[in-house]
């Protein structure tokens, strides 16, 4: 069968990539084209556009790339009616997905399933009418997803596990059968690393490395500060911001890093959550633009009361989140000291509440329970 996919950002093409590995799996005539990225192109298939085109994030940079996004919007639609696919698979980025999934199901027939479902709980519900309307079936990867879609919204969805838990633990198993590397970049002496994960866009290198510098800088006589590189971002880019830091860039090591760190300073998104599967205690922050005007807008658009994939999954505040106001520097530098020391309270506490995350994830294998779904749907088989 033929599956036409589209992602937004680098998480989406690591997990779209491994849907399409268990695609393959399942359907050994199954052939792929995509707007997505470097991973989804080492999962075989065609590329018609990678999402660093498309990764425009917040009003301003959307605003200012509005004509190559309606550009590639309009090349997308017009593509996907020219090849014919036999299932439409969207991935997250519900701004550009959903107006994707409307187009398609108004002239076509091409079943539309969307895999890791958009965060509509969080803002924009009102977009639950466009999903009921446009999106045929909808693969969640988040637990308390079900509840929100089947219980307040009357939509049926799967929750398939979670691909982030699946992808750590294969790399867990990994990293326990292979023999030590004879030489590490976070060897330095035998100090602990202090991970510093700032996001995958430039807008959020921009708004919070400065701040996560500056509050880690204190204790890189006895840390070891890696900043884990975003794929989709030249090196050269990370250099006005290092400047006159004693840090490094690593890029493609994410887990290994995190395999090594002692504590993180994260932004929220994914992040959170490897970060906790990993067992290393963080602090969640993010700085926007006009952060008062975010509070602000925050307390009247925002349905949730956390932005951490963490905290959302444990529904309690088991990470510290530092948004917009509450992101200075003293208040990461405070929220350190409680993480840092190996026997402290705070620390012991996070990492209790990340064992309770990992058991509510589950177990599952993500891409092949989608995988095997979307096949027997797509035959004409009711899910098991």
């Amino acid at each position: 069968m033929k599956y036409y996919l589209i992602v937004g950002e680098a998480s989406g093409d690591l997990h779209a990539s491994h849907l399409m590995q268990a695609l393959r799996r399942h359907d050994a005539e199954a052939q792929f084209r995509f707007y997505g990225g470097d991973q989804m192109l080492a999962a075989g298939g065609t590329m018609v556009k990678h999402y660093r085109d498309l990764a425009y994030m917040g009003f301003v940079p959307v605003l200012l790339h509005l004509p190559t996004i309606l550009k590639n919007m309009r090349r997308a639609k017009r593509d996907i009616l020219e090849w014919q696919p036999d299932a439409l698979i969207l991935v997250d980025y519900p701004g550009f997905n959903l107006s994707i999934a409307k187009h398609v199901k108004k002239h076509t027939q091409i079943p539309v399933y969307y895999y890791i479902a958009p965060k509509i709980w969080a803002w924009k519900e009102y977009r639950i009418k466009n999903i009921k309307r446009d999106v045929d079936e909808l693969f969640s990867i988040l637990p308390f997803e079900v509840a929100f879609f089947e219980g307040k919204h009357h939509y049926p969805i799967h929750y398939v596990g979670n691909p982030t838990a699946d992808e750590v633990r294969e790399f867990k198993g990994k990293l326990a059968d292979a023999p030590p590397p004879s030489a590490s970049p976070f060897d330095d002496g035998g100090k602990p690393v202090l991970a510093l994960l700032c996001g995958s866009r430039r807008q959020e290198i921009k708004e919070n490395l400065p701040t996560m510098l500056l509050a880690a800088e204190e204790h890189a006589n006895d840390y070891q500060l890696v900043i884990a590189g975003a794929p989709s971002i030249d090196a050269e880019y990370y250099k006005q911001f290092t400047k006159g830091h004693r840090v490094q860039v690593v890029f493609d090591q994410t887990y290994a890093l995190l395999s090594k760190a002692h504590a993180a300073l994260v932004t929220s998104g994914t992040a959170t959550l490897e970060t906790a599967l990993f067992g290393v205690p963080q602090v969640v922050c993010y700085r926007t633009p006009m952060p008062r005007f975010f509070s602000w807008l925050r307390k009247r658009l925002l349905k949730v009361k956390y932005i951490s994939l963490v905290n959302l999954i444990a529904d309690r505040e088991v990470v510290s989140e530092l948004v917009a106001v509450g992101f200075t520097v003293d208040s990461l530098k405070e929220e350190l000291k409680q993480l840092l020391p190996a026997d402290s309270p705070q620390r012991q506490k996070m990492l209790q509440g990340y064992a309770e995350v990992e058991r509510r994830l589950g177990a599952e294998r993500a891409p092949e329970n989608a995988a095997r779904l979307m096949i027997r749907l797509l035959s004409g088989h009711a899910p098991l």
